[in-house]
């Protein structure tokens, strides 16, 4: 996970910040084919940026997947205890969702013509910028189109 020491990874300045979404972040948690190399991408990183709208999401990922019987409730619980240990340890920068998130987001809305971009596409994006990420983690390739529309890389973890 996040902050653990592992030398051969790049280093990149605080300021480049990466913004996880939670099509990246849930995988962290709930093992998917693409789990081990995010968590070898994100060890040892001191530029990752979380919002709550992140952590919500990855905690209805992880319902979901109980509610199908994929993981017990007990699973589920330590995996959310897990998140939160992770997001409140300081590995991660967080960002709240403040009125001027909402704002932006809906600028977002309007001035995406192109892709049919979904409300919390737009507000990861909004907090992406406003949390002053310049990068983007992310597996929903609409979200990805959006935001390298509005500036932001599309870190490509493989």
């Amino acid at each position: 996970m996040a902050g653990k020491n592992d030398s051969d990874q790049p280093s990149y300045p605080a300021e480049s910040g990466i913004y996880i979404d939670a099509s990246a972040l849930a995988k962290l948690y709930v093992p998917e084919p693409e789990s081990e190399v995010l968590d070898k991408f994100f060890r040892n990183r001191t530029d990752l940026v979380i919002s709550e709208l992140t952590l919500t999401e990855v905690i209805s990922a992880v319902g979901r997947r109980r509610r199908e019987g994929v993981i017990s409730a007990r699973q589920a619980g330590r995996l959310r205890d897990a998140l939160f240990a992770d997001a409140n340890s300081g590995s991660f920068r967080r960002i709240d969702l403040a009125p001027a998130v909402h704002r932006l987001a809906e600028r977002i809305l309007f001035s995406t013509e192109s892709i049919p971009l979904r409300t919390l596409d737009a507000l990861h994006i909004a907090l992406a910028l406003l949390g002053e990420a310049k990068r983007l983690v992310t597996f929903d390739a609409r979200m990805a189109d959006a935001a390298a529309l509005h500036g932001l890389s599309i870190v490509q973890v493989s």
